[in-house]
């Protein structure tokens, strides 16, 4: 028997229009609609004769920001969530959501499932035809709801899981940030002295006739080598940034060993560990609390929680509650997660609230996130001061070793 085909989700476009009511006035604006010819009839109905219609192009911002990005799916899921808890139907919910969106890639995405489901298919099997945006967490989670039939239930846990893990991972990133503005305005501020400040004393040294501190002289040497092979220095430094995003990305072990070194450096290892920590307890409680199995549970635990390290570990938990070993046993055994957190999923598992008792230890690591997040800030905006001070202040001390020996020069 032939399957029917699913109908494709119309196109929106944005019209820029001007035109005149009943009144004679001349009026403009922008509307969204399938074609110009479903708009100036929407328009007439409204009593407003269009002259002049254009579809509007997108600028290469417009194109830029037109992606769909991880909050943009946290916000639907809420969306979701707050229409199913109202009343409203899946499919109108859905549509909503299409017709109303600013952006045409969310209109088209949610376009496209609102078809998918309006032709009988689950909501689960038509997110799962969009892997890019709906993972398998996501979709496993959605078709566990459709199978309890408390779906606004379960979009309400996920639009927290989703709002959560966004705001968890824009917190590690702004740690993540000032270290490497540190770096880049060290860098730059040391290049600009090099090629073009230092020439310049240079020039000045030249008629002195006498042999320049060795300090100087270094710094001279720098900045001449500098001046000959800046494009080289700076070829090799892009290339090598090439090289290791490339290696990263079809390497499996690179990856891992770049997880690995990454929790070891000093300051920022600390909230690395925390957020690991935190996605860890958070997705495993969301999962678990929708009725998944705790195997799968903790097979989609691993995959979220961003590091080779805790991902080998929860693994490991994984194969040893296979084996009939009680979860925080086998966390023990991998002497990755702190003993306060064994603690808590040993109480957890005795009193029956495992979920409940996740979802602490997931509010507590992002707060200890939080926390550390703000603390780094706080400890950097100095540390820029020094490491700056030190480089531009090391660069000015050598410029001006030689004139303060000038005396005996001339002497």
């Amino acid at each position: 028997m032939a399957v029917a085909k699913a109908k494709s989700a119309p196109k929106i476009y944005t019209f820029k229009w001007s035109g005149v009511n009943r009144k004679g006035k001349k009026v403009s604006g922008e509307m969204q609609s399938e074609s110009a010819a479903q708009l100036k009839a929407e328009m007439r109905r409204q009593g407003v004769n269009i002259t002049k219609i254009a579809k509007k192009t997108e600028s290469i911002f417009d194109k830029l920001g037109n992606t769909v990005k991880p909050m943009d799916i946290a916000i639907i899921s809420r969306q979701i969530a707050t229409m199913l808890t109202a009343g409203v139907p899946l499919v109108q919910s859905l549509q909503m959501i299409a017709k109303s969106n600013e952006k045409a890639a969310i209109r088209d995405l949610m376009g496209a499932v609102a078809s998918e489901v309006e032709t009988g298919t689950p909501l689960s099997d038509a997110l799962k035809k969009h892997p890019k945006h709906f993972d398998d967490l996501y979709c496993d989670l959605v078709q566990a709801g459709e199978q309890s039939g408390a779906l606004e239930t379960l979009f309400d846990r996920i639009a927290i899981y989703k709002e959560k893990a966004e705001a968890l991972k824009s917190k590690i990133k702004k740690a993540l940030f000032y270290p490497a503005m540190v770096v880049a305005v060290a860098v730059i501020v040391t290049t600009i002295l090099l090629l073009f400040v230092i020439p310049q004393f240079e020039d000045i040294f030249s008629g002195f006739g006498a042999e320049l501190p060795a300090f100087t002289q270094f710094v001279i040497g720098i900045s001449n080598l500098m001046q000959s092979y800046w494009y080289i220095v700076f070829g090799a430094f892009f290339l090598a940034i090439f090289l290791f995003r490339r290696a990263h990305l079809n390497s499996q072990k690179v990856r891992d060993n770049t997880d690995k070194f990454v929790l070891k450096i000093p300051i920022i290892n600390t909230i690395l560990h925390k957020g690991a920590m935190a996605r860890f307890a958070r997705t495993l409680s969301t999962t678990f609390a929708a009725g998944i199995p705790l195997i799968d549970a903790l097979q989609s635990a691993a995959g979220a929680s961003g590091n080779y390290v805790y991902r080998s570990a929860i693994l490991n938990i994984r194969n040893e509650v296979i084996a009939g070993m009680q979860m925080h046993v086998a966390m023990r055994t991998t002497g990755v997660f702190p003993d306060m957190v064994t603690q808590m999923i040993m109480i957890g598992e005795e009193s029956g609230d495992l979920d409940g008792m996740l979802t602490k230890v997931a509010d507590i690591f992002e707060r200890e996130v939080d926390d550390a997040v703000d603390a780094l800030t706080s400890m950097l905006e100095p540390l820029i001061m020094v490491v700056l001070g030190v480089v531009v202040g090391g660069l000015v001390i050598a410029m001006y070793l030689p004139i303060f020996t000038l005396g005996s020069v001339v002497g």
